[in-house]
Formats: structure tokens, sequence, C-alpha cells
């Protein structure tokens, strides 16, 4: 007897087990919480985390975030995306971060059919050639060219110094679109390279500024921006800097300081000038939660839980397959970073913001649509 009613307990507690299993939708994510870049990660899972608090249902059960923490590291956000696969069982996944280890993990997610849907990952290789990774951010031949046509409109600039981290994805594409509209429209190019995690900028720098440029471009993250535009500074430079997206985290002031006035960049979002209502009440939503504004990577974070979110309730499943197709179906969904749409590419069309670093605070400049 005794027996029989152990059994009978292990087999409820299994039952049990499962019915709470049935009740969960489980989403992975997918972050650089430490590392190089951890800043990026941390700001975007502000974002989720907001936004799960605020709509935490999907089909009537609770959604379950799994964080994994990428480390800022291709091979371990790999790691992670299998894990999030294989032991979590996750029917999505958001993330990652940079360009280059969303590429990382995209194969295992390609491999499962899992969809893996990145906030920040412009670099146009991410997606290339795949079904089942998509993004909620603007891709990298519009955010050069954004930066190109401000460069020469805006800063009149008719020189510029290009400085590319080779050992970034993201970086290396960037430069080379914002070097091709630059050039198209009469711009003079003058080329340097660095990698991530390198200190010492002295000899590019002496060298770039020899040209006496009229606006500095650096397409990579705000590690290396922030000690750049510091060295640049005490070197004598006077003029502006230009950067894409990679550009954007308090870290950047912090290491800087001054340095980054006059730093114009690419971006996604600017709580100052909300575009949606949905945007107005993240603003409000955040401020309230966190006691300070949100930044772009806090709001894409935000949108890319939410995209999928509506993914799952319009394919009316947990399939992850159905879910992915209801992503790359996705029409003039309103986020806070804007309408967004997502074609069969798996690609975002949607607006960009330039903001400029005016004494520590990151500043909204003016919004160019597609």
């Amino acid at each position: 007897m005794k027996k029989v009613l152990i059994l009978t307990g292990i087999i409820a507690m299994l039952l049990a087990s499962f019915a709470i299993a049935d009740d969960v939708v489980k989403i992975g994510v997918a972050l650089p919480m430490t590392g190089n870049i951890s800043s990026f990660g941390q700001m975007v899972w502000q974002g989720v985390e907001l936004a799960n608090e605020m709509f935490p249902t999907v089909l009537g059960k609770k959604v379950e975030l799994v964080l994994g923490d990428t480390r800022s590291d291709k091979t371990e956000a790999a790691n992670v995306i299998s894990r999030l696969i294989n032991l979590n069982n996750v029917v999505g996944i958001l993330g990652e971060v940079a360009s280059s280890n969303t590429m990382a993990g995209a194969p295992i997610a390609e491999k499962y059919h899992i969809p893996l849907l990145s906030p920040s990952s412009t670099n146009p290789l991410v997606t290339q050639g795949k079904t089942y990774t998509s993004r909620v951010c603007f891709i990298d031949p519009f955010q050069g060219h954004v930066a190109a046509v401000f460069a020469i409109k805006n800063l009149k600039a008719k020189s510029a110094a290009v400085f590319t981290d080779v050992a970034q994805d993201y970086s290396v594409g960037l430069s080379n679109f914002f070097i091709k509209d630059f050039t198209a429209a009469g711009g003079v190019v003058y080329k340097e390279y660095y990698q991530s995690g390198d200190q010492d900028f002295s000899a590019q720098l002496t060298d770039a500024l020899s040209h006496n440029p009229d606006v500095i471009y650096i397409s990579g993250y705000y590690p290396e921006i922030a000690l750049m535009a510091k060295q640049a500074r005490q070197l004598g430079y006077k003029g502006p800097f230009l950067a894409g997206d990679g550009a954007e985290a308090p870290e950047l002031v912090q290491i800087a300081g001054s340095a980054v006035n006059g730093l114009y960049y690419t971006s996604h979002f600017n709580a100052e000038h909300p575009v949606t209502k949905i945007g107005q009440e993240f603003v409000a939503k955040f401020e309230e939660k966190y006691h300070t504004s949100p930044s772009a990577l806090a709001a894409l974070g935000f949108d890319d839980y939410l995209v999928m979110l509506n993914a799952i309730e319009r394919a009316g499943s947990t399939d992850p397959v159905k879910i992915n197709e209801a992503i790359r179906s996705t029409k003039n969904f309103e986020g806070v970073t804007g309408y967004i749409t997502i074609g069969s590419d798996g690609n975002a069309v949607k607006s960009a913001v330039i903001n400029e670093v005016v004494n520590g605070q990151f500043t909204y400049v003016t919004t160019i649509n597609p």
C-alpha cells in the first residue's frame, strides 16, 4: 500500500508539472549581460522586462522569460542559443544584440526551426539566406546612407576619416555603406582600422588628422568610440564626430566626458520624441520603474518582445514554425520605435533618428524616414 501511495504521489506531481508547463509559454532571451558590450545587453533587458510586466500573458498563458548571458562573445552566443532550444524548450528567442553574435547563433536557430528575433543587429548578413532569423531594427545600408547624407547636408562635410573595427561584422559593413554613399556624393574618405579591445588609437588618429578631415566617422561600439574621441581631442581635433547606433550607452559619456560633446549618431529612438501612443506609454512606465529616461536599446528590447507576442497571438499557436511565419508577415505594427513592418526576408522597414551628445546628454536632432 505504501509503494502504491508513493507511486500515486509521483504520478500526481508529474501531472501537475505538465499542467504547469502547459500553462506557460517559454521565450528565450540571449543577451550580453557581461563582457565588453554588457551595457547593450542590460539596456535591452530593461525593455524586455518592462514589456513582460506590462504584457505578461499570450494565448491566455503566462510568458516565462529564460535569460542566457552570451558574455559579449560569439562562441558563447551560439552556446546560449543552443541551450535555450535544447534544454529550456523555448518557442522563440529574443536576441542577440551585436550582429556578429547573432550571426554566430543563427545557424542553430535555423537548424531547429526556432524563430530568432534580434532587437538591434543591423548588418544585412544577419538575415541573408536565413528563414528563422529576423529583426525589429533597421539595417546598415539605410543607417550608412542616413549618416552620409547627414554628414554632407547638415555638417557640410567634404571629407571624412572613417574608423572601422575589423573584428566586428557590424562595423565593417556600416563603414562600407557610409563610404559608398559619402563618396558617391563627392566626399573624400581617409580609411583607418582598429580592433575591439584596443586602447591606444594615437597612430591611426595622427594619420587621420594629418588630412584635416571635416568629420570623423566611427562605425564601432561605445568602448572604443569613447576612447578614440577622447584621444582625438587630446591631439587637437575640434570637429564633429559621427557614429552608428553602437555609440549609444551611458559609458560613452562616462569614459569620454566632454570629449564626445558634438558627437552625432544614428539611432532608433529618442525618449524626447516618442512617435506612437505605446511609445509615450513606454517612456512613462520606464521612468516610473527605473527612474531614468529609456535608451534606444531599451525601446528595441520592448519592441522585440511585443513583436514576438503579437506573432504568437496571430499564429494562434506556440508552434515555432507558425510563429516564425507570423513574424515575417508583421505589417505596420505599432511599436515604441515606430511602426514596424517585417518582410519575408526578415528585415524591418522603419525610420532612423539622429541624436547628438550635448553636455553629456543624448539629445534629439531629427528623424529621417526610409
